[in-house]
C-alpha cells in the first residue's frame, strides 16, 4: 500500500466519513483554502488508479466510495512510523510519546487498560 500525499489523504478521510459521495459534496469537508473542483478530480482520479476509491454511475455521474478502509490504511501507516522512527519497536514508540508528549497519568493509565484487554 502506498502512502498518500497530505491533500489524498484529507479526501480519504471525508470519503471515509461519507462513505459515498460525489466530488461536489466531499469539497465543502475539506480544510481551507478550498481546492477547485478539477483539482479535486484529479485527485479522485488519482485515489482511484492507487486503488483507494471506487466509483459507480449515477445518471451522468459517478459517485466515489472508498475500497481501502480507515482502519486498513491507519495500520499500514503506523507500521511505517513504527519502522521507520523506532526501529520497528513499538515499546520504543510507547515510551517517546510518554515522555516526549507529556501524557497524564490518566492517558497512560488507558492505554495501559486498552492493552490489558487486547491481551484477554
Amino acid at each position: 500500500m502506498v502512502k498518500l500525499a497530505k491533500r489524498e489523504e484529507q479526501i480519504m478521510k471525508v470519503f471515509w466519513d461519507l462513505e459515498k459521495a460525489f466530488i461536489r459534496e466531499i469539497i465543502p469537508h475539506l480544510p481551507d483554502p478550498k481546492p477547485h473542483y478539477n483539482s479535486v478530480a484529479t485527485m479522485v482520479k488519482i485515489l482511484e488508479d492507487k486503488g483507494f476509491l471506487s466509483h459507480e454511475s449515477v445518471g451522468n455521474m459517478y459517485r466515489y466510495f472508498p475500497v481501502i478502509s480507515r482502519e486498513d490504511y491507519q495500520g499500514h501507516a503506523m507500521k511505517d512510523i513504527v519502522s521507520q522512527y523506532f526501529d520497528n519497536s513499538y515499546p520504543r514508540m510507547l515510551a517517546y510519546f510518554a515522555k516526549e508528549q507529556n501524557l497524564s497519568e490518566e492517558e497512560l493509565n488507558e492505554i495501559l487498560h486498552i492493552i490489558k484487554t487486547k491481551k484477554q
